[in-house]
């Protein structure tokens, strides 16, 4: 029975993810879908049926969902039930509205938001401390909005995302942050990134509780990172023509490029790179699970090898040349980069995967990968740990201390689950469960850092 139950939940699990991620149903229409096709499968085992055929009629009767459920059983070719739901041909395609003319205005608007400030004496260039500390602010309210129009969210949620950033304006603008303090940078980076959640409310249409939801931020973020990364390459190229071009007749372009190119594409390509990622799903979605398979086994090997060598080297416990190598600064700042690498990876293949598609060899060495990963955190764990007790505690030691400790929890579970996972007794929805679970836990500690660090440092 409990076989049964997780298989229908896997298959609800995978019906959901791909109705959401298309644009003819708003993200908080799904879940009152998703309660429909939960009666009629109620419904139809109670008259007799099992849960996988429940499901696969249930499905077959979704009126309103024909299409869509058509198009995933093709994606889904080598599920049995596909012919339940293909047969009866092809429908019309429900309109959709790819809402280009609101992106490009809310792009425009944000480029305008980066020099808006130029006319009260705040040069791009020549005022680094504001620009460090507003512009996200001036740039993620109009992807936020971008989203909020699209979902058609509420008046409750609309409220959430501006009081949010109205909250981090009054907390980088208000505190008396020393301009050189290490407070100062905290916060920005911690505000920052809180920020980036916020627009993932947005983006859910306040459907934040879900962690179907969340999951599908996650996917975004991704997918969002890839594109913005395109369109840097481009406009990369295009910086480069026009200087190139604009020197061949003695002019000389860079104040333009400096002062109009670089803030107002920036400020734009954020925007437009979250209309393309719903716009060109079927691209991206093409693109993500190659990146994933690339560079999962890349990051692997190098943790792999880094423990192999730290200890053939003895460097985790004795000095070399007389340096503790994992008491320095700028090693343990490249320990933690490389750490969030690893969980993003894992977040973006567990969002890229078919929820029905058995353990294979990528599971397994994404466990390595997790593993690997927690040997690093406890050994900069222990690193920070010596550095506080030897030159007490700072900012940035407190922060990094917090966000390892988060870490070494998360990644812990993920192991477990993992391990559990391949040895077919979790389902493979607890792992997207415990990675979705823990985005409030960063959203916390992010606001925890930004506005009670600075407090306790005296903003120093």
């Amino acid at each position: 029975m409990d076989t049964t139950h997780d298989l229908v939940e896997q298959q609800i699990d995978a019906w959901r993810s791909y109705v959401s991620r298309r644009d003819a149903i708003a993200h908080a229409d799904v879940r009152e879908l998703e309660g429909h096709l939960r009666d009629r499968i109620d419904e139809l085992t109670a008259s007799g049926l099992a849960g996988d055929e429940a499901f696969l009629v249930a499905i077959k009767r979704m009126g309103s969902l024909d299409e869509l459920s058509r198009e995933f059983a093709r994606e889904h070719s080598e599920r049995l039930w596909k012919q339940l739901v293909v047969e009866g041909g092809a429908g019309p395609a429900p309109a959709r509205t790819n809402g280009l003319t609101l992106t490009l205005a809310l792009a425009g608007l944000a480029a305008a938001a980066v020099k808006l400030p130029a006319l009260f004496g705040f040069g791009f260039a020549g005022d680094g401390a504001f620009y460090q500390r507003n512009l996200a602010l001036l740039v993620l309210p109009f992807l936020a909005a971008l989203f909020l129009m699209r979902r058609r969210a509420g008046a409750e949620t609309a409220a959430a995302v501006a009081v949010s950033f109205a909250a981090a304006a009054l907390v980088l603008n208000g505190y008396p942050f020393e301009p050189d303090g290490a407070t100062l940078l905290l916060a920005v980076t911690h505000v920052n990134v809180a920020l980036w959640l916020v627009v993932g409310v947005a983006y859910v249409g306040g459907d934040w509780a879900s962690g179907r939801a969340r999951m599908d931020f996650i996917r975004f973020t991704g997918e969002w990172f890839v594109y913005l990364v395109l369109i840097a390459l481009g406009g990369g190229v295009l910086v480069a023509l026009t200087m190139g071009v604009f020197s061949a007749v003695g002019v000389d372009a860079a104040p333009f490029v400096e002062e109009w190119l670089l803030p107002c594409g920036i400020a734009g390509a954020v925007v437009i790179a979250g209309w393309l990622v719903e716009a060109k799903q079927s691209v991206i979605e093409n693109i993500a699970p190659v990146l994933t398979r690339v560079f999962t086994p890349l990051f692997t090997a190098l943790l792999v090898a880094f423990i192999v060598v730290a200890l053939l080297q003895g460097s985790l416990t004795n000095p070399v040349d007389g340096v503790r190598v994992f008491g320095q600064r700028d090693l343990l700042i490249i320990f933690d980069i490389v750490l969030l690498v690893v969980l993003g990876l894992l977040l973006y293949s567990l969002s890229a995967r078919d929820p029905l598609a058995p353990a294979g060899w990528f599971e397994r060495l994404q466990l390595l990968l997790v593993v690997a990963a927690l040997i690093v955190d406890l050994i900069v764990l222990v690193a920070m740990v010596t550095r506080i007790g030897s030159y007490g505690a700072s900012p940035n030691k407190l922060a990094s201390l917090g966000l390892n400790l988060i870490l070494l929890a998360n990644l812990a579970g993920a192991a477990w689950l993992q391990l559990g996972f391949l040895r077919r007794r979790v389902p493979f929805a607890r792992l997207e469960a415990w990675q979705t679970s823990y985005l409030p836990v960063y959203l916390a500690w992010t606001v925890v850092v930004a506005t009670v660090m600075p407090v306790l440092f005296d903003f120093v």
